[in-house]
C-alpha cells in the first residue's frame, strides 16, 4: 500500500455507550457540536470517502450527507459488527476505523499507519505508548471472511482478531493526548472546561 492509495474513513458510532448512561455517544456535544462531527472533521482531509456506523439515531446522522451503515449483527456486539458490517456494505480495499469519542485523533494519523506497516500486515492500529487502541485501526478488506468466522463463534474482542490476523501496533506515543476518550458524562464535562 502507498500513501496514495484510496482509504475509507469510517466512524464508528454505533455502540451501546452504557458509560454514557445510554445515550448516543456520537451525538453528544461538547462545545456545541457533537462529538462524531470532531472525528470526521479530522478524518476527512486524510482518507478517500467517509461513513458513519451507526444503529441508532439514523436520521440525525443522515442529515449529515454522509453514508450511515448499520450494523448487520444484532444487538450491539462491539466494534467488530462495525468493521464487517462496513466493509460488507463498502467496495474500499482499506478502511481507517475511528471511535466517535476520541475527538482530537491526529490529522495524520491514516499517514503515519500506512508508513509504518510492515511486513504487509492486514491491519495496524494506534498504541499511545501504554495502551492499546485496537478500534482505531487500519484493516485491509481481505480479513472479511476471518472476521465472519471469528464473530460466528462468538468472539468479540478486537484485540485478539487483530494479532490473530498478523496484524500490529503502531507507535504513537508522541501524540498520547489523541487518543483520550470522551466515555462518561464526566469526561464530557472535563473536556468542555479544556476546550
Amino acid at each position: 500500500m502507498t500513501d496514495s492509495s484510496a482509504v475509507t474513513g469510517v466512524v464508528l458510532a454505533g455502540g451501546k455507550a452504557s458509560r454514557m448512561g445510554g445515550k448516543d455517544k456520537g451525538l453528544q456535544e461538547l462545545n456545541g457540536k457533537p462529538l462524531w462531527q470532531y472525528v470526521a472533521e479530522r478524518l476527512a482531509p486524510q482518507v478517500t470517502s467517509l461513513v458513519i456506523s451507526a444503529n441508532r439515531n439514523l436520521e440525525i446522522y443522515r442529515a449529515s450527507g454522509l453514508p450511515v451503515l448499520t450494523d448487520t449483527l444484532d444487538d450491539f456486539p462491539g466494534p467488530l459488527a462495525g468493521i464487517i458490517s462496513v466493509m460488507q456494505q463498502s467496495d474500499g480495499e482499506w478502511f481507517l476505523f475511528c471511535p466517535c469519542d476520541t475527538p482530537r485523533i491526529p490529522t495524520d494519523l491514516v499517514a503515519r499507519l500506512q508508513k509504518n506497516r510492515q511486513h504487509n500486515a492486514p491491519a495496524v492500529w494506534v498504541n499511545d505508548g501504554e495502551r492499546d487502541h485496537p478500534a482505531i485501526a487500519l484493516v485491509h478488506r481481505s480479513v472479511l471472511p476471518f472476521l465472519q468466522n471469528y464473530l460466528a463463534g462468538g468472539e468479540r474482542r478486537v484485540m485478539v482478531f487483530m494479532r490473530q490476523m498478523g496484524g500490529h501496533a503502531v507507535d504513537f506515543s508522541d501524540a498520547k493526548s489523541a487518543f483520550v476518550n470522551v466515555n462518561t458524562p464526566e469526561d464530557l464535562a472535563h473536556w468542555q472546561e479544556r476546550t
